[in-house]
């Protein structure tokens, strides 16, 4: 492909590796070695480079009016660091690094693991990431996009100009990455994905650890490794216990319905509030753990959180990831255990979210017979393909190691592991033995359970499973998913039945409270009265 190429697909927006092009390069002039830089800066009037260490501008000839520019430098052999300068039209004149003078920041190494589905912190490679390179700092983007033509780094700092910021594709890996220099904490973003077809999209970051305030919904930078916590005793003496011999009493808590400031309009109370007033209450109770019904970001509140689109991000309708890091810690260090609903068994369809991500359907299947839960209108993750379970395994490990959670309340396990979950006949297809059991969900929970309690001794993770599906907290090696506990949902719904009649009835139906022994020890169950019996 020759230069001329090159930079057509890059006024386009279209080129999937623009740093063929743009930045520092050695080139032939008459036969002579030489250097070259070029840029691409539709807003840019005028530009310079400025080479940093004489601390010299020279002026750059603008080649197309779309905004390339590009500078000779026939005297000069080795390459040097540079600065580019730029006069807008409004006579603003701006200094900055060049985004394409830079290598990648991602290994071979990485990206082998990224693609084998092994990259258990894949959330320190992948979304955003304050970073030193070169001495410089700024801000280190990657996203998986395999099947985009183009993806770009949009935010306040290019006025959202996709063509501003276009990522490289590394390789045949599917990932793309940049490193922006110059930028920090708190900068606002999307990436803009153009599909093959021509479509442009304005995706969240699937990684972000920070999101703007609903109804707003873009990701934020942020470095959630500052937090200095408090909580090691309670880390060491989890490790060593065994929950399954100790009392375990949960409070189940929707925190943004939980109690609320009436005199504020209403208004959610923050993460350091709840812990004001949440663990005191806790104590009060005499309860061993709190459970929290999911603050990963989400776009809807009537939701509850089980329309997930930020795995790796507390909702900021409470706070920053900071003030939630001080909740759990607090909690710790009064003795109590954090537990967090988490949802890997579907995502809502919002156009910001991982649905038909770079125009194809990525984390979910293409077939909506299997990649669609029409009751909820949510969309169902692909648990065959090796980057999906990655994101998802590496999700559960960011919330155990980044914020210390006790435990993982899985969501809706019924609905994973059945192919044909609420659906009629005709909605749904069988696995490759004609049945009706989802064989990539059934590994991919087996393998989460073993990866998590490896990686951190002590922890629970519980299954919300209601149907008669054996061995769920029994261990992977004898045939089971591997969960700690199982909600024991026959239990509740027979209590409860037996407590909604008349109390002159209740002799004849005293089988309500005794049947469930007859099952009681074939799993590890949690007795439980849950949020989905108050509704």
């Amino acid at each position: 492909m020759t230069l001329k190429e090159h930079i057509k697909l890059i006024i386009k927006a279209e080129h999937w590796d623009p740093f063929h092009a743009l930045g520092m390069h050695e080139v032939r002039t008459e036969g002579k070695k030489a250097i070259t830089v070029r840029a691409f800066m539709p807003e840019a009037d005028k530009a310079w480079v400025v080479d940093v260490s004489k601390n010299k501008s020279y002026e750059m000839e603008k080649t197309s009016k779309a905004g390339f520019f590009e500078k000779n430098f026939e005297n000069r052999k080795d390459f040097f660091q540079y600065k580019l300068k730029v006069k807008t039209s409004d006579n603003r004149i701006a200094e900055f690094f060049d985004p394409y003078s830079f290598m990648p920041v991602l290994s071979d190494f990485d990206l082998h693991l990224i693609g084998e589905g092994s990259h258990y912190k894949k959330y320190e490679k992948l979304g955003s990431h304050v970073v030193e390179v070169n001495g410089i700092k700024g801000v280190h983007f990657a996203v998986w996009a395999p099947n985009a033509k183009r993806v770009s780094v949009v935010g306040d700092f290019n006025n959202w100009d996709g063509r501003r910021h276009q990522m490289r594709v590394l390789g045949t890996s599917g990932v793309w990455e940049i490193f922006i220099p110059g930028l920090d904490d708190g900068e606002v973003y999307k990436f803009e994905i153009k599909s093959k077809s021509g479509e442009i999209f304005l995706k969240a970051d699937p990684y972000a650890f920070y999101f703007e305030v609903r109804p707003k919904s873009a990701s934020v930078v942020y470095d959630i490794n500052r937090y200095r916590w408090d909580d090691s005793e309670w880390l060491k003496m989890r490790s060593e216990k065994n929950w399954l011999e100790s009392p375990v009493s949960v409070y189940e808590a929707h925190l943004g319905s939980w109690m609320r400031m009436p005199e504020e309009e209403n208004r959610f109370l923050t993460y350091r509030e709840l812990a004001d007033k949440l663990i005191g209450y806790i104590k009060d109770m005499g309860y061993t753990h709190i459970e929290l019904m999911p603050v990963t970001e989400h776009p809807l509140d009537a939701s509850w959180g089980y329309q997930t689109i930020g795995y790796f991000a507390p909702t900021s309708r409470h706070g920053a990831p900071e003030d939630f890091m001080y909740f759990i810690d607090k909690c710790h260090q009064n003795n109590i255990g954090v537990i967090l609903d988490w949802v890997p068994a579907h995502f809502p369809k919002d156009a910001h979210g991982p649905g038909y991500f770079d125009g194809t359907a990525l984390y979910e299947h293409a077939d909506p017979r299997k990649s669609e839960h029409k009751e909820w209108g949510t969309l169902i993750f692909n648990y065959g393909r090796n980057e999906v379970r990655n994101f998802l395994i590496s999700s559960a490990l960011f919330w155990l190691e980044k914020y210390h959670i006790d435990g993982l309340r899985v969501d809706a396990v019924a609905s994973m592991i059945y192919l044909d979950y609420s659906k009629k006949e005709g909605e749904w297809v069988a696995n490759v033995f004609g049945g009706r059991e989802n064989l990539e969900a059934i590994d991919f929970l087996k393998r989460f359970n073993e990866i998590v309690h490896q990686h951190h001794p002590g922890i629970l993770t519980i299954a919300e499973e209601s149907t008669a599906w054996t061995g769920v907290s029994r261990p992977t090696y004898l045939g089971g998913l591997g969960f700690s506990l199982k909600w024991n949902m026959g239990w509740m719904h027979d209590v409860l039945e037996y407590f909604s009649k008349d109390p002159v009835y209740r002799k004849h139906h005293h089988s309500n409270l005794t049947f469930s022994l007859l099952y009681a020890f074939t799993e590890n169950f949690m007795l439980v009265l849950s949020h989905d019996e108050v509704v």
